[in-house]
């Protein structure tokens, strides 16, 4: 059987057994932000297995698409190395959600194996969980199979759960027995052996507990079925291969990587592992790229380069120096691309994508090659077989070379890696980048947490009033100054205000802090900023202008409207920003960084390509239509789940609570995940206007904008500097009359050219006098100040019709910089070379150029030296270098 026709026959196997046939879901968890990606069949069903959904069938059948490439399932290391592990998989699986339970999953797997794949009996084995005897005797009583091979496991092997707590319960794997010749050959070689002989082939999991946080279990009242078998697995099995990657679900795309190599397949184990991580990383990378992944250095984005990377360092040792995985994307499209019709919509813009990452990081594999390579001679010279934490750390900050990277090559080399150390590295970069105080782990604010702890015992921190007010009466409950809890603040003296409840927003999710003034009549303190901790804490930096403040006194707080207004506009400006990018450019759209300020907001996003003038007017023109149809910004606060079922969106690296604050604009233009400060209607941010976009990252974009007044004064200042233009040059039309003047300009510079040229001609006979005949070769240098380059060139071109036969070097200063051009008759080139000449006199004068044998060109900013750089030319003609 083929794969296609194994995947087809589980599906119709089911289908026929009631079962609702559901597609896959998309290996970016839609609703689960606490995943990477899809890594198994149950995903898109989590929700209805905790009780949280409710779906129109209680049977379920499907193929899903798998990635396991980060976190504590990854098997990127195993890649290439194994006969069955891969990044991207397809996982086969039955459902029941409280309709049938174990007889009737262990009757349908068993049924399936053995009566429609022919999988002989006597090969096949099954383990249980130690205390799952129920399993047990539905095993040997509906299946046939005799006692002796149903092999008692522990929770370790066959317990299986979500989490710490919730839905979970025992499992029963089948195992396949593919002979003696695949075991490893040790005497204890056995059911559970990792070596190749033993193939568990499919995992059914008996959901009928909830582990409640103190570790108890309790049973469901409508227990489930979770199954799972990867079709790579079951495939080499029918189809008699030694390794998943020999099946017809690989070899299309193994064949594409041999001829575009010319490295064949089964000719060296080496090789042949190179091959196999290509065409599993092939897999994977198309398949997010055709999802709008991009690669990146955060989260889900830092896996996808980190396949990518890892596949071009394997075509690498293939002898393949240039970029070449994106010609590789057709063949997975073509083994693939019917059952997956998104990796063939999407096939073009993978392929551009691709390439682009590739060509970035042959750059970098090359200079961290060679540093490393010199690093691995030297410790195995003096006998050390560990690359310091340090060493990888330099490899990687200095030069971008990966980690993993540094790892795959240690062992390809017998030697291992400090990864702790490395990761100390790491910290240490990370604090000594740590500008804001609330981030420093030694500093203020496990301080404050200590004496919150100790004298207040607040939980959760400061309380927050300031969604719904900008002035509260509150109390003092810790001064700090220095580094110090100090018992109170005098005039002049600055410090930080920690308060039971404030109306200051303090700076986080990329919103800056409030400012404004705290008083009461014995003091006035101006809040300079505003900051939040990771404890919830609320600190106030403040300097007192008047009297003194104490610990316990209670004040009156009072945050500056026009600041915290205007950072509103521009926060809920941000959010209708990012939906109207998506609506504009696509889904692929994700938020990389923000900053929202009361001048201006930042919005950083994943996006491959430049967005264009007529992209940018129209996602500014849907913005504005948002604010002029002035809808209401309504905020609720629910569990974290039912946000993402709502439709809000998350960010993957943010840490969110169990309950999380959504704020979304009515009629649904916008939903997302947020804690700040924003409008009650759109219309209050009056007016939105893009500043500038551009590249901040590889495939990371950065929009400026500003609104409300700021975006009023910007567009003021733009209409006073188009009159004082119109005024300057006298006319209503300022486009067409600079179109005019600037054609006009051209013209001259032309006329100027040619002029300079006529001039330098005229006088070619005085040039001429200055040849000198070296070796009996016409050699000339000639300095002529003013010529751009083209009109140098055209000099050069004179001279050479004029002498027939020369080695020339030409110079000339414009604008405070220096032209040079070596120019080499062919009858010369076999003995001179204009490339070399030219890179030797321009070194002279701390310049650089280069060229072929009759031709360079090259220049330098230190135009003093150029003289004496010039006069070096007969002594480079008479040592006949070349």
């Amino acid at each position: 059987m083929t794969g296609k026709e194994i995947r087809e026959s589980f599906l119709e196997f089911f289908r026929k057994k009631n079962h609702e046939v559901v597609g896959p879901s998309s290996l970016i968890p839609k609703s689960d932000p606490t995943l990477l990606f899809t890594n198994a069949g149950m995903v898109q069903f989590k929700s209805t297995f905790q009780g949280l959904e409710k779906l129109p069938y209680s049977r379920a059948t499907s193929c899903q698409k798998c990635l396991r490439a980060g976190g504590k399932q990854s098997d990127i290391e195993n890649v290439g190395f194994t006969a069955r592990h891969h990044t991207f998989f397809e996982m086969l699986g039955n459902f029941s959600f409280g309709d049938y339970f174990k007889k009737e999953a262990i009757e349908f797997a068993w049924g399936l194996l053995t009566e429609w794949y022919k999988l002989p009996v006597d090969k096949l084995w099954v383990s249980i969980y130690e205390d799952d005897a129920e399993a047990g005797e539905l095993w040997t009583e509906h299946t046939g199979i005799s006692k002796d091979r149903v092999v008692r496991l522990g929770a370790k092997d066959n317990f299986w759960q979500m989490g710490d707590s919730g839905p979970c319960g025992p499992c029963s794997e089948i195992i396949i027995d593919l002979g003696p010749q695949r075991s490893c050959g040790k005497p204890e070689c056995a059911l559970g052996c990792d070596c190749d002989r033993y193939l568990e082939l499919w995992n059914l999991v008996f959901m009928q507990y909830d582990r409640g946080l103190d570790g108890s279990l309790s049973p469901l009242p409508r227990p489930s079925i979770d199954t799972g078998m990867g079709l790579e697995r079951i495939s080499s099995v029918l189809q008699g291969k030694e390794t998943n990657f020999d099946t017809d679900l690989f070899i299309p795309i193994i064949e594409a990587i041999s001829s575009q190599t010319g490295v064949s397949y089964r000719a060296d184990k080496k090789q042949d592992t190179s091959i196999k991580v290509i065409a599993d990383h092939m897999r994977s990378v198309t398949f997010l790229l055709s999802e709008g992944l991009m690669p990146s250095n955060e989260g889900r984005g830092y896996v996808l380069r980190r396949i990518i990377r890892r596949a071009s360092r394997h075509a690498r040792l293939l002898g393949v120096g240039e970029p070449f995985l994106h010609k590789l994307v057709t063949s997975v499209d073509e083994a693939m691309g019917d059952i997956y019709p998104e990796i063939t919509r999407e096939k073009e813009r993978a392929q551009e994508i691709l390439k682009f990452e590739e060509e970035r990081f042959i750059k970098t594999l090359e200079k961290g090659t060679e540093i490393l390579d010199e690093m691995i001679s030297n410790l195995k010279t003096a006998g050390e077989d560990t690359i310091s934490g340090e060493e990888i750390f330099k490899l990687y900050d200095t030069f971008g070379f990966p980690p993993d990277l540094t790892a795959d090559i240690a062992r390809e080399n017998g030697l291992k890696t400090d990864e702790n150390g490395f990761n100390e590295e790491m910290d240490k970069q990370k604090k000594r980048g740590r500008v804001s105080w609330t981030e420093d782990t030694g500093g203020l604010s496990a301080l404050v947490s200590s004496i919150y702890n100790e004298a207040v015992r607040l939980d959760g921190g400061s309380s927050f009033l300031g969604y719904d007010m900008l002035h509260t009466e509150s109390t003092v409950n810790l001064i700090v100054k220095d580094g110090e809890s100090v018992s109170e603040l005098t005039k002049g003296q600055e410090g930080d205000l920690i308060l039971d409840k404030t109306p200051f927003y303090g700076e986080s999710g990329g919103q800056v802090g409030d400012t404004g003034i705290i008083y009461n009549d014995k003091f006035k303190a101006e809040v300079k900023e505003t900051k939040k901790t990771h404890d919830n804490l609320i600190i106030h930096s403040v300097i007192v202008n008047k009297g003194t403040v104490k610990v316990s006194d209670d004040v009156s707080c009072k945050v500056d409207k026009k600041h915290r207004h205007a950072t509103m506009r521009n926060h809920t400006a941000t959010h209708l920003l990012q939906a109207s990018l998506k609506s504009i450019l696509g889904d692929h759209i994700k938020q990389a960084g923000s900053l929202v300020s009361p001048s201006r907001l930042r919005f950083d996003f994943t996006h491959f390509y430049p967005v264009t003038a007529e992209e940018k007017q129209k996602i500014e023109e849907l913005v504005n239509e948002e604010i002029i149809a002035n809808h209401k910004v309504l905020t609720q606060v629910m569990g974290l789940n039912d946000a993402i079922s709502y439709g809000a969106t998350a960010l993957f690296d943010e840490k969110y609570g169990d309950s999380v604050r959504v704020v979304e604009v009515e009629g649904g233009f916008s939903k997302e995940l947020c804690g700040g400060t924003h409008c009650k209607a759109t219309g209050d941010i009056g007016l939105f206007v893009i500043l500038s976009e551009g590249s901040i990252a590889s495939g990371v974009r950065r929009i400026e904008a500003v609104t409300g007044t700021y975006a009023l004064e910007y567009l003021n200042l733009k209409a006073a500097q188009l009159r004082a233009i119109s005024d300057y040059l006298r006319t209503d039309s300022p486009l067409e009359r600079i179109t005019e003047l600037t054609s006009h300009v051209k013209e001259l510079e032309k006329e100027l050219d040619s002029l300079k040229i006529k001039s330098i001609t005229d006088d070619l006979s005085n040039v001429l006098d200055n040849v000198k005949v070296i070796n009996g070769v016409n050699t000339l240098y000639v300095q002529k100040n003013g010529l751009n380059r083209k009109a140098l060139r055209e000099f050069a071109d004179a001279l050479r019709e004029r002498l027939g036969s020369v080695v020339l070097v030409l110079a000339s200063e414009l604008d405070g910089q220096a032209s040079l051009l070596s120019m080499v008759t062919k009858d010369l080139a076999g003995k001179y070379n204009a490339g070399k000449i030219l890179k030797a006199i321009a070194e002279k004068a701390n310049g650089s150029g280069g060229g072929n044998a009759e031709m360079a060109q090259g220049g330098t900013k230190d135009v003093d030296k150029v003289p004496s750089a010039l006069k070096t030319l007969p002594k480079i003609v008479s040592s006949h270098q070349s």
